[in-house]
C-alpha cells in the first residue's frame, strides 16, 4: 500500500459514523467527552503505534511488539485476542450498515427495521463480500477499503455542512450551554467513555501489514497523524451538528446517523439527497469490515508461521498469495456470533450486544501493547526510529494513560445498557465470550507449543 492507501485505510478503520449518533444520544456533555477520550486514549494511542511501528515494522504488528517484550505467549495471546475481539466487531457493523440502507427506500423500507431475519442475511452477505475481495488480495480489496473511507469521511461532511446550514437558518434543536456541555459523574458518562475509546481504535490495525506498505517506516507516521486530525474533526463536528439537528432523546445508535441528515436535508429542502448518502454509509460499513479483515487475518496467519496455529493458517494463496485459510475461518465464526448475539433478544439488545463484546473484547490486548511501549523503551532505537516527542519519560507517561483508559473501558463494557430488558443474559453473553476466548487461546497456545516441541526433539534424534 502506498501513502495514500494508507490513510484511507486508517480512516476507514477508525472511523465509524455510528459513534456519532451514540454520541449525540448521550447529549451534548459528550462533545466534552470526545475531546476527553482524544487525550486519553487516541494521542496516546496514535504515539505509540507511530514509535513501536517504526520499532518493529515486520508483518503482525501487536503480535510482534508483545512477542518482542515480554515473549511468545504474551505475542501470541496479544494477537489472538485482538483477532478474536474482531469477531462480533464485524456483525456489529453489518447491524448498523443494514439499518442504514433501509433508508435508501424511504418509508417504504423501514418496516424492516426490527426483522431480525433482514439484519442477519444482509451480515452474511456483508461477510460473503468482505471474505471474497479479501481472498483476492489487497491489490483488488483494497478497493473496497477506499470505497469505504470515501463512505465514510463524505456524509460525515455533507452533514456538517447542511448542519450548519440549518443551524444558521433555525437554530439548535438541542439547548447547548456551558451547563449542559460539563458531563456529569454518572454511570452513562463512563459507559459513553468506554465506547468513544473503542471508536478512537484502529489506527493500530495496517501494522499487522507491516511488509505490504511501501516505505513503513516514513508513511506510516505520516498517514497516522493526518488520519488522526481528520477522524478527531469528524467524530467532534460530527456530534454537534446531530445535536443541532434533533433533540439528544430522539437520537438511536442504529439509524441516528440517517435520522439526523434526513431531518437536516428536510429542513434545508434537499431531502433527496437523504438516500445517495444513505448508500454511501452502507458501502463505508462495509468497506470498514473489508479493512478489518485484512488486517486481522494477518494475525492467524503469522501465528500460523510461528508454529502456534495449525500449518494451514500459515498458507497462502498460490495464486493470489493471500492467507485464505485464516480469512475463511475468520469469516466462519464471525458468522457464528451473528446468530448467537441475536438469541433470546431483539434487534437492538443484539446490536447492544455485539458493541460491549467487541469493546472488551477489543481493549484485552491493548493492555499487553501499552506495557510493551514501556518495557520496550530499554531497547536501543536507531536514527531510522520516529521516537515519541520528549524521548522516553512522555513515551512511558503516555503508555500509562492509555494502560489506565483501557482499564476503566473495560471494566465499564462489562455493564448492560439500562434500556436492556435481559441484563443477567447481556452480561454472561458479553463476559463468558471474553473468558471463552482467553481460554481457548491459552489452549491453543499450550497445544502448539508442545507440538513445536515435539518436531524439535523429532528433528534433534534424527540428526
Amino acid at each position: 500500500m502506498c501513502f495514500g492507501d494508507l490513510l484511507l485505510f486508517y480512516v476507514v478503520t477508525a472511523l465509524s459514523l455510528r459513534w456519532i449518533a451514540t454520541a449525540a444520544a448521550a447529549g451534548p456533555s459528550s462533545i466534552v467527552i470526545w475531546i476527553a477520550g482524544c487525550l486519553t486514549y487516541f494521542v496516546p494511542l496514535v504515539f505509540c503505534v507511530l514509535e513501536l511501528s517504526s520499532r518493529y515494522p515486520e508483518e503482525g504488528g501487536m503480535y510482534i511488539w508483545s512477542k518482542r517484550a515480554f515473549g511468545e505467549f504474551a505475542g501470541f495471546m496479544t494477537g489472538f485476542l485482538y483477532w478474536a475481539a474482531n469477531l462480533p466487531y464485524y456483525p456489529g457493523v453489518f447491524y448498523f450498515a443494514a439499518a442504514t440502507a433501509l433508508f435508501i427506500g424511504g418509508e417504504q423500507w423501514q418496516h424492516l427495521a426490527n426483522n431480525s431475519t433482514y439484519f442477519i442475511l444482509f451480515a452474511l452477505g456483508g461477510l460473503i463480500l468482505g471474505l471474497a475481495l479479501n481472498i483476492l488480495g489487497l491489490n483488488i480489496g483494497k478497493w473496497l477499503h477506499n470505497l469505504g473511507a470515501i463512505g465514510a469521511w463524505l456524509p460525515a461532511l455533507l452533514l456538517i455542512v447542511m448542519g450548519s446550514i440549518a443551524w444558521l437558518r433555525f437554530g439548535s434543536a438541542t439547548e447547548i450551554t456551558v451547563v449542559a456541555l460539563l458531563p456529569g459523574a454518572n454511570l452513562k458518562n463512563l459507559f459513553f467513555l468506554s465506547t468513544i475509546a473503542f471508536a478512537f481504535g484502529g489506527v493500530e490495525g495496517a501494522s499487522t501489514m507491516g511488509e505490504e506498505i511501501e516505505n513503513a517506516r516514513r508513511n506510516i507516521p505520516r498517514a497516522l497523524i493526518a488520519a488522526g486530525v481528520v477522524i478527531t474533526f469528524i467524530y467532534i463536528a460530527g456530534t454537534a451538528t446531530v445535536l443541532a439537528a434533533l433533540p439528544a432523546g430522539e437520537v438511536t445508535g442504529l439509524q441516528g446517523f440517517m435520522q439526523a441528515l434526513g431531518k437536516v436535508a428536510g429542513r434545508i429542502g434537499l431531502e433527496p439527497v437523504a438516500p445517495f448518502v444513505a448508500l454511501l454509509v452502507t458501502i463505508g460499513s462495509v468497506g470498514a469490515v473489508g479493512a478489518w479483515f485484512a488486517a486481522s487475518a494477518r494475525l492467524p496467519f503469522v501465528a500460523g508461521v510461528d508454529k502456534f496455529l495449525p500449518p494451514a493458517f500459515g498458507r497462502v494463496h498460490p495464486r493470489w498469495h493471500t492467507p485464505y485459510v485464516a480469512l475463511i475461518v475468520q469469516a466462519v465464526i464471525a458468522a457464528v456470533f451473528i446468530f448467537l448475539s441475536q438469541a433470546g433478544t431483539s434487534v437492538k439488545g443484539a446490536y447492544n450486544v455485539l458493541v460491549s463484546m467487541g469493546i472488551l473484547s477489543y481493549f484485552l490486548p491493548f493492555f499487553y501493547m501499552f506495557a510493551a511501549m514501556i518495557r520496550l523503551q530499554r531497547e536501543p532505537a536507531g536514527p531510522e526510529v520516529r521516537r515519541v516527542p520528549g524521548g522516553k519519560p512522555v513515551a512511558v507517561l503516555l503508555a500509562v494513560l492509555g494502560l489506565l483508559t483501557t482499564t476503566l473501558s473495560s471494566i465499564v463494557a462489562c455493564i448492560p445498557p439500562q434500556d436492556e430488558p435481559n441484563k443477567i443474559v447481556s452480561v454472561i453473553k458479553v463476559v463468558g465470550s471474553c473468558a471463552l476466548m482467553v481460554a481457548i487461546g491459552s489452549v491453543i497456545y499450550a497445544l502448539g507449543k508442545s507440538k513445536r516441541g515435539d518436531r524439535s526433539l523429532g528433528r534433534q534424534l534424527r540428526e
